[in-house]
């Protein structure tokens, strides 16, 4: 068919009740339905622009035809709809969802190191402000058996009794972690003040002696129990070994000190001769705050956990305050000792050089002990008491280092006794530092040990 034909055909319409088809132009409007008015303009355009010639074959191919016609314009319209539902949740979402991300990543870090950042503001403001000298010993008496006894009711009234007796029978584990807290670590650091003190002119004998004694003290009091519980390890353990630890440290750290500041050395040679007399005066003090900041107050909390479990529950383990009591008391015990070594001077007397070095060596020395006490423990225990034994054989504190710096030795001027207390307050600082620092891994490595246990990976 030509072109001209194509162009003097008739024009479509739609099914009469005759049979016969009728032209389009003298339908009227108000008859035809919606569908099929659009169906039909549709079909107009869509014959003019073809250049097929189409031939009328009957009525069903026309209501195909409008069919299939009515059906287009409805896949066109829906089209841009489903274009804009595909194209505006990327626009809409993809900047909240960048912003969530970082305030989930923000309130993680807070949540996990806020001990950490408020420790530092306590430092900065103890450098800047003091109390008066005259009223430090009153201070540092108070705050050491209040925040410490604060800390061990709270242990006392959230242990599990049958728990905490039965890690009391682990004499293995006794052996296994004082034998490095005070045999392990003394030795690595005396071989590293030998090596140091080569260079005679290059550090302080009083800052090297201070080392030593460092090493010898037991572990701290509270840090080590609270730190074990935040990671998520056995806090039971943490807690036999602090209290045993410190019991058996007012025997252990005189032997050790005198063993280590014996050998002719010259920078021994600063220290008096040592009084065996006084150390009946050094076990009568240390063991009095042992008893009574933490024999006492975990016994009485043990007891109040017996009579009162739900209460004891809801308060120390519920209550969002409450639940972080032994944090803040320990802050609180981190502020008094730099309020006091700031107050006292200690940090003006040493050279800037042999601060640096401190914090350094006592960074590595520190690295050195978390790697030795977790490496070599984990053919012989559970990733639960192996966090509570890292912190333990890492953690070494004033608490009870400095009433025994204090008590070894007779005869100690100002100057010498804050040089001996120094290394002390900084390992102090870099142990809790960098111990929260690792809380978040060693609170992962646990969950997922026990997620493989239950076979919930």
């Amino acid at each position: 068919m030509t072109g001209s034909t194509l162009n003097n055909r008739a024009p479509t319409g739609t099914l009469g009740e005759s049979g016969i088809v009728e032209p389009r132009q003298d339908v009227s409007a108000e008859n035809c339905a919606p569908a099929f008015s659009q169906a039909d303009d549709s079909d107009a355009e869509s014959e003019k622009n073809s250049e097929r010639p189409k031939s009328r074959e009957g009525a069903t191919k026309d209501i195909d035809t409008v069919v299939t016609a009515a059906e287009q314009p409805q896949q066109q319209t829906h089209d841009p709809e489903k274009n804009d539902r595909n194209t505006k949740p990327q626009e809409y979402h993809n900047p909240v969802t960048k912003k969530q991300k970082w305030q989930s990543h923000l309130l993680t870090f807070l949540n996990d190191q806020w001990f950490l950042l408020t420790m530092g503001l306590l430092i900065i403001l103890a450098s800047q402000t003091q109390v008066p000298q005259s009223q430090q010993p009153l201070k540092s008496r108070i705050i050491s058996y209040l925040c410490v006894c604060i800390i061990f009711f709270a242990t006392g009234c959230t242990l599990d009794t049958s728990i905490l007796i039965r890690n009391y029978a682990r004499w293995k584990a006794h052996l296994w972690v004082q034998g490095q807290c005070f045999l392990l670590c003394s030795g690595i650091m005396f071989g590293v003040v030998s090596a140091t003190a080569l260079n005679r002119t290059f550090m302080d004998e009083g800052l090297l002696v201070g080392l030593v004694f460092m090493s010898c003290i037991p572990t701290t009091l509270a840090t080590n129990v609270v730190m074990t519980g935040l990671a998520g390890g056995n806090q039971e353990l943490a807690v036999v070994q602090v209290t045993l630890g410190n019991f058996i440290g007012v025997f252990i750290t005189p032997a050790l000190v005198i063993m280590y500041t014996s050998v002719p050395t010259w920078y021994n040679a600063v220290l008096p001769s040592s009084n065996a007399a006084l150390f009946t005066e050094v076990y009568r003090r240390v063991l009095k705050q042992v008893g009574v900041s933490i024999y006492i107050p975990l016994f009485a909390g043990q007891i109040a956990r017996y009579f009162f479990p739900n209460l004891c529950q809801k308060i120390f383990k519920q209550n969002p305050i409450m639940k972080r009591i032994s944090s803040l008391a320990m802050l609180v015990i981190i502020w008094s000792t730099y309020d006091q070594a700031f107050a006292s001077g200690a940090f003006d007397t040493v050279k800037a050089s042999n601060k640096i070095f401190l914090v350094f060596i006592l960074l590595a020395i520190w690295l050195v002990y978390l790697g030795i006490s977790v490496t070599a423990s984990l053919p012989l225990f559970e990733k639960k008491d192996i966090a509570a034994i890292a912190y333990c054989v890492t953690g070494k504190g004033p608490a009870t280092g400095i009433p025994l710096s204090i008590s070894i030795f007779e005869g100690l001027d100002l100057v010498l006794e804050s040089k001996l207390q120094i290394p002390v307050v900084i390992y102090q600082s870099l142990s809790i530092g960098f111990g929260t620092m690792i809380i978040p891994v060693l609170r992962r490595w646990i969950a997922r040990d026990e997620r493989m246990s239950t076979g919930k990976v």
